[in-house]
């Protein structure tokens, strides 16, 4: 036994090899477990209190719902306008950006480098359309809605506008520790964050649809973890500033929380958040098909 693990050692690039991938891990696993924690502290509809609050006003729920989306939007919106702000004059890292660049180059190994380039891999806008494309079909199957293709079309399409324009009027250039960073284009806001973030979470959406709370709650923290560890690779690759995976997220998740308004969450209809809310026609049926 001892023979075998001193070959092993010894096939290891270096004794600090995990680093990299350890520090991807628990950022994701840290901001995952965050993101349940707060799904599970929302009011369960089954309690008295959310009951007797639904009898005399059905639309709590789906108030609570925009009033939740509003936030997010407004906090990434702000978030995304305080670093541009910050990185426009920039020429290079602001903050935390050299450091998180810096740290990541000193941990990198042959073996890192490739594990964080296939995990990173799967936040490019092929993977990501290719995942959207499969969803599509097996929600739409499974759910026979014909609201998930165009709310899967507006997520993914959408946010590419979104980051791009961003990035082309920002033009902030990249890091230099990686010599392939100067010929992927501006870095602000990272693409593969924000196409993860708002991906993810609209898939954490549509899969949530028809489960169980805790089934819910666990989409929600593997969504956020998912998106998180893509957005981490981007910097412990040096091919982004960790600042700009922040705008990233911040861009992902705001674009996925304005979709998910305008299709009225787990409605699944567009319009039917503010036909709810509203009182408008057609609230007891989206009330009793979203379960709330």
């Amino acid at each position: 036994m001892n023979r075998w693990v001193t070959q092993i050692a010894l096939r290891l690039p270096n004794r600090s090899y995990p680093m990299a991938l350890l520090a991807s891990v628990l950022i994701s696993v840290l901001a995952g477990a965050v993101v349940a924690l707060g799904a599970s502290r929302l009011p369960r509809p089954g309690t008295p209190r959310v009951r007797a609050a639904a009898h005399v006003e059905p639309e709590v729920a789906t108030g609570l719902a925009l009033a939740l989306a509003l936030a997010i939007i407004v906090v990434g919106g702000l978030i995304l306008a305080v670093l541009t702000f910050a990185v426009r004059d920039a020429d290079g890292g602001i903050g935390l950006d050299t450091s998180a660049g810096d740290w990541g180059a000193q941990h990198a190994t042959p073996f890192t480098t490739d594990v964080l380039k296939t995990l990173s891999h799967v936040g490019e806008p092929g993977s990501i359309a290719a995942l959207a494309a499969v969803l599509a079909v097996i929600e739409t199957w499974r759910t026979r809605s014909r609201w998930v293709v165009p709310f899967l079309l507006l997520v993914v399409a959408g946010n590419g506008i979104v980051t791009t324009t961003i990035k082309n009027l920002v033009e902030r250039v990249r890091p230099t520790l990686n010599p392939i960073a100067e010929t992927l284009g501006p870095s602000f806001p990272s693409g593969h964050s924000s196409w993860s973030a708002a991906f993810f979470a609209a898939a954490a959406l549509l899969l949530a649809r028809g489960r169980g709370r805790d089934t819910r709650i666990a989409l929600a923290g593997l969504a956020a973890g998912l998106a998180v560890a893509i957005a981490s690779t981007r910097v412990l690759l040096g091919v982004h500033w960790l600042s700009d995976v922040v705008a990233g997220l911040a861009v992902g998740w705001a674009w996925f929380a304005a979709c998910a308004i305008a299709f009225g969450g787990r409605l699944m209809r567009f319009g039917a958040a503010a036909e709810v809310a509203g009182g408008g026609p057609g609230r007891p049926s989206a009330l009793r098909r979203s379960g709330a």
